[in-house]
This record gives structure tokens, C-alpha cells and sequence, in this order.
């Protein structure tokens, strides 16, 4: 029965804390792009601004 709650709580653990992993990813992922898109409007010559429209969490 020990077992049984304890690996339970292990699963909710691992669950609960993948939440904040993904969210990180996706934050990474966005300013990622979002260094790749001004590098790219600086060596067009274009000027534009944060175009991205991704929300902040």
C-alpha cells in the first residue's frame, strides 16, 4: 500500500512539473524566432517591430 501511494506520488510529481518544462520550451522556442525573424528584416533592410503576437506568460 506504501508502494503504491508513494509511485503515486513520484507520477503526480513528474506530471505537475512538466507544466512549467513545456511552458519554458515554448517561451524558448518563441524568442528563438523571434531573433531569427530580426535577422533576417535586418539583412533585408527592413525595419518592423515585434510582429510575433505571442502571448507572455
Amino acid at each position: 500500500m506504501k508502494a503504491l501511494l508513494l509511485l503515486a506520488a513520484a507520477a503526480a510529481g513528474l506530471l505537475l512539473s512538466s507544466c512549467n518544462t513545456a511552458i519554458g520550451f515554448g517561451r524558448d522556442l518563441r524568442l528563438l524566432g523571434q531573433g531569427m525573424e530580426t535577422s533576417a528584416n535586418k539583412s533585408q533592410g527592413g525595419g518592423g517591430g515585434d510582429t510575433s503576437g505571442a502571448p507572455v506568460y
